[in-house]
């Protein structure tokens, strides 16, 4: 069972930036997709960004050139760094882990293919 536990979230103003962590449980290089995931109030939840065991990143289309995933794998531990954020990026976000994975090792895009979540680190962009 894989354990996760997300940090960083805060308060800022529109432009700012945040750095978001994910404290993994265990070693999950090369064998897991990690992943963000952000729902804000009344919308479903979200892919934000993931990564996979080759460290190939995937990004959602509103954070492109904004937003930077990373993993640490000898401190078990995903980051997510937020640039230029805007009022629309306010949200609950959360660090996600699973073993499944599309043909060639790519994560899946979907919440519904992650099974480890963290309970989520609140980021709210005022305008």
């Amino acid at each position: 069972q894989v354990q996760l536990a997300e940090s960083g979230g805060g308060s800022v103003q529109a432009g700012g930036s945040l750095r978001l962590s994910c404290a993994v449980s265990e070693n999950t290089y090369s064998t897991y997709c990690l992943g963000w995931f952000r729902q804000a109030a009344g919308k479903e939840r979200e892919r934000v960004a993931t990564i996979d065991g080759y460290s190939r990143t995937d990004y959602a289309e509103s954070v492109k050139g904004r937003f930077t995933v990373s993993r640490d794998s000898a401190q078990n531990r995903l980051y997510v760094e937020m640039k230029s954020l805007k009022p629309d990026d306010t949200a609950m976000y959360y660090c996600a882990a699973t073993g499944l994975r599309r043909t060639g090792g790519y994560c899946y895009t979907s919440p519904a293919q992650f099974y480890y979540w963290g309970q989520g680190t609140q980021v709210t962009v005022s305008s």
